[in-house]
């Protein structure tokens, strides 16, 4: 038997993109369906750290919901990022900068996400369907029209609007409407192990990105967690992982049983899982992410920051900027490809910079000798320390660590 019924919006994917969508369109008022294919407490294959910017975005939605985030309790502040070069050399970026108070926090996905989906109970006029697998999509110059089923293999169809795909890397929207394929120029295979009794942490729990020579352009994170756990895990561009046949899972294990800067922080570690594997689609070239009566949010739009793997800051500003557009779609009753191209300006306007300069940074990367030379010389330099921290927050300065003038000036300054 198959149900029919009808809402304004239909959102798949529950994650930051979807729920913050969602969130923001419920205020206005429309009836929103929102599929998603497991049942939440359900964990997400991540790196776990919230940057800056997703305490920026929380903040930007509501000041309500971010000081109620801040009271969460499954999370953990981190103060700074430890940048470890090639040689083992390492350089700390510190979120205190120039006088401001700056902290991010790391937070399992199965904790934050469900602290986001708690916060749409209050909204009545968003309809949840959990354990429910898409199964077809179809769009007219008139309505949208979905097909899903849930775990008791009972149908149901919706028709609507406008369709938001904001269902993760293995986007069934963008595959459906889009025909999307994974490049493997621009997209990372990522795993990842929850570790406890992990020891070496620095006393303000920076979380670590450890360029190994072996994995660039690439490397291994060891971000703390609450309850003396850690999130373990290792990033490599798809087509490296290809093109030099690396097993990127016998290369963690390796790493952490065997490689000295590790084995000692270890010895007493207990890994609480199987190793896990996911993709990341990075943001970087531009791609068409909207058409007729619809938008991709997140990591269905390939919104991942190429050069750190950051994702869920760039997920939760695409679903409040899709919440503005589409509220535009409705009052000029107009859900048209050509419409919603609006949508990819903005989106680009606000991160096609990031991606451009990150995907640079990402090429350098392959170079360890490089990446060698510029942590010991901001080791030994206090300018250059200091602008490499001003980066953090000024795209400009993070442009120009792109430029080969850049490292010629550095070479040739002996300070």
């Amino acid at each position: 038997m198959t149900n029919s019924v009808k809402y304004d919006i239909v959102i798949v994917g529950a994650g930051p993109a979807g729920i913050i969508c969602a969130m923001q369109l419920a205020k206005k008022n429309y009836s929103i369906a929102l599929i998603e294919k497991k049942t939440f407490p359900r964990d997400k294959i991540c790196g776990d750290a919230l940057s800056l910017d997703v305490i920026n975005q929380l903040s930007l939605i509501s000041d309500k919901l971010a000081e109620k985030f801040k009271k969460f309790a499954q999370k953990i502040e981190t103060h700074g990022v430890k940048i470890i070069a090639p040689n083992h050399q390492s350089f700390d970026i510190p979120f205190n900068y120039k006088g401001k108070e700056r902290v991010a926090y790391v937070s399992k996905r199965i904790d934050f996400d469900n602290f986001l989906f708690n916060e749409l109970k209050v909204f009545k006029n968003i309809t949840i369907f959990e354990n429910a697998k898409t199964k077809a999509i179809n769009t007219t110059n008139k309505n949208v029209n979905i097909s899903f089923i849930n775990d008791k293999k009972e149908g149901t169809t919706i028709d609507t609007n406008i369709i938001i795909g904001a269902d993760g890397a293995q986007s069934f929207v963008a595959k459906k409407l889009l025909n999307n394929k994974i490049n493997n120029n621009h997209y990372s295979a990522g795993l990842r192990m929850y570790y406890e009794n992990v020891t070496g942490f620095n006393n303000e729990n920076y979380i670590e990105l450890h360029f190994l020579k072996k994995i660039l352009p690439g490397y291994l994170w060891i971000f703390p967690l609450p309850n003396n756990q850690a999130n373990v895990g290792i990033g490599m561009l798809s087509k490296y992982v290809s093109k030099r046949g690396i097993n990127l899972k016998k290369e963690l294990v390796d790493i952490i049983n065997n490689h000295p800067q590790f084995k000692e922080r270890f010895k007493n570690a207990k890994a609480m899982e199987n190793i896990k594997g996911f993709g990341l689609p990075l943001g970087n070239p531009k791609k068409r992410i909207s058409g007729n009566r619809f938008l991709l949010l997140g990591d269905a739009a390939s919104l991942i920051d190429p050069f750190s793997g950051e994702g869920i800051g760039n997920a939760i500003r695409s679903g409040r900027v899709a919440a503005i557009h589409i509220d535009k779609c409705f009052k000029l009753t107009n859900f048209s490809a050509k419409q919603n191209s609006a949508y990819d300006k903005e989106i680009y306007r606000l991160m096609g910079k990031e991606f451009t300069v990150s995907k640079s940074l990402q090429n350098l990367c392959r170079f360890p000798k490089l990446f060698n030379f510029l942590v010991k010389k901001a080791n030994n330099n206090a300018e250059l320390r200091n602008f490499l921290i001003g980066t953090m927050e000024d795209i400009e300065k993070k442009k120009l660590l792109t430029k080969p003038k850049f490292y010629y000036r550095l070479f040739f300054n002996k300070k």
